[in-house]
């Protein structure tokens, strides 16, 4: 057996294969809310039970997916209360679909679907106060500030309103949110003009929605909020795409990257429609190839949805199992599972200033092996596969040499944590091992732009070589 590696470090930012989320929103609780943020609770049709709670085991269990989007009203949570305490007897319901959720091992995201709106009236503009929503924010956070796996979204797509005005309501709200103890989830900031990618780097606020901060000045885990669909109006509501979005997401990206921060794509769409499976699966394409900068990407939608829906992603029921639609298996899941671009993106800017590494190997051997997600292996070459969460990291290796000796250091993202894991048990059998190692998290509190977009560097690869 014969074995050798070469190691090249290069001074670039590492680019990762594709989003850190995937999801699907499970709708429903939004059902009836029009744009001008009237939301009839007698539309609202949560998906409890077998519908909701079955696709989300689904989707997590069957289809790897990690994020799961779960709309509401404010009214629904208020009873139409402006202004008052959350009603016991629907959150209740509510919460029964978040806990359902929280169950599957997937991160949860709360969504406000109001459109910045009260029953017509602009939230902090001539509607309801600031002190109001953020009211609602802080029970809701109250409630929520032990759920690691818990995401805000703060509002479902605002229009029309002045943004400098909105950004400055979402910062109370952020705050408040921060101070009732839920100091680690994701927020995603929304901005204007129904939060669409093809604006918000120029006219949609994105400006000012990356001025808000925690309560300690950092900006950690305040992600921009984006929505795109790919019709003829970005409406959702027409079957052919005119467009695959590429303009719209290189913009955005290339704002997140020169302003070094991030942004999470919680809604899109598309119909099954032929000119849709083209445009979406390059959409979804290009969003993974963006994964510096973009940390997830959710489609709209499932749940409540029947199968007949325009832009459905709810299985339908076969022989017994839930099985997905092409949009859903082509698009999303096979153009995540299967990105793998790992090429640096523009070593010169400011920005990526942090090492990655590039590695050849080469390895001799009549054992067969596996494919890993990243990186798709000959069969004469060795598998190295590295899966990073908040605990528990695993590294997968084809059989090594005795005298082999590995240290992986690692950080994670969203959130300034690093990880430091050693591996110093390298396997002599001709049979694919795996070796889990307990990752230690250690808050770094920097607002480093660097750290706050790295997922994953490799700091040091030491390897010998033996015969």
């Amino acid at each position: 057996m014969y074995f050798k590696t070469f190691f090249l470090l290069a001074a670039a930012r590492i680019v990762l294969a594709k989003v850190q989320f995937l999801g699907v929103a499970i709708a429903g609780g939004d059902f009836g809310c029009q744009i001008d943020g009237s939301c009839p609770l007698s539309s609202t049709q949560l998906p409890l039970g077998n519908d909701g709670v079955a696709q989300m085991q689904h989707f997590v269990k069957d289809d790897g997916v990690n994020i799961l989007r779960l709309p509401i009203s404010w009214q629904f949570l208020v009873n139409n209360q402006l202004g008052g305490n959350l009603n016991s007897t629907n959150l209740a319901k509510y919460d029964q679909l978040v806990q359902g959720c929280l169950a599957t091992g997937a991160h949860c995201m709360i969504d406000i679907h109001n459109f910045a709106r009260w029953n017509g009236g602009i939230i902090g503009q001539g509607g309801p106060t600031d002190d109001q929503f953020v009211s609602l924010w802080k029970q809701l956070a109250t409630k929520y500030a032990d759920a690691k796996n818990v995401v805000f979204e703060l509002m479902n797509e605002p229009h029309d309103l002045d943004v400098g005005v909105w950004a400055n309501t979402l910062q109370k709200v952020v705050t408040a949110i921060r101070e009732a103890g839920a100091t680690s989830q994701m927020i995603l900031l929304p901005g204007t003009n129904f939060d669409s990618a093809a604006t918000l780097a120029t006219t949609g606020g994105a400006e000012q929605l990356l001025d808000i901060k925690n309560p300690d000045g950092t900006t950690d885990n305040l992600l921009l909020d984006i929505h795109k669909y790919l019709d003829e109006d970005n409406s959702g509501t027409h079957a052919q795409c005119t467009t695959n979005n590429t303009d719209a997401f290189n913009s955005v990206a290339n704002f997140l990257r020169e302003k070094g921060r991030k942004g999470f794509i919680s809604e899109t769409g598309a119909s099954k429609d032929a000119s849709c499976l083209t445009a979406f699966c390059a959409q979804n394409t290009l969003i993974n190839k963006n994964a510096d900068v973009f940390v997830g990407l959710v489609g709209w939608g499932a749940g409540s949805f029947d199968t007949s829906y325009i832009m459905s992603l709810t299985p339908s029921q076969q022989n017994g199992r839930l099985v997905d639609n092409q949009l859903m298996t082509q698009c999303l899941l096979s153009t995540w599972v299967n990105s793998k671009d790992l090429e640096p993106k523009d070593p010169d800017l400011s920005t990526a200033s942090l090492p990655s590494v590039l590695f050849s190997t080469v390895f001799s051997t009549e054992t067969p092996l596996t494919t890993s997600a990243t990186k798709t292996a000959k069969s004469s070459e060795p598998v190295i596969t590295l899966d990073i969460d908040s605990e528990t990291s695993v590294l997968q290796t084809a059989s090594l040499p005795p005298s082999l000796s590995t240290l992986i250091t690692a950080a994670g993202t969203p959130g300034d944590e690093s990880y430091s894991i050693t591996l110093a048990s390298p396997t002599t059998t001709s049979t694919p091992t795996q070796t889990q190692v307990k990752a230690s998290p250690t808050p770094t509190g920097g607002t480093s732009s660097a750290r706050a977009t790295l997922f994953l560097i490799w700091g040091c690869i030491l390897l010998s070589l033996s015969l």
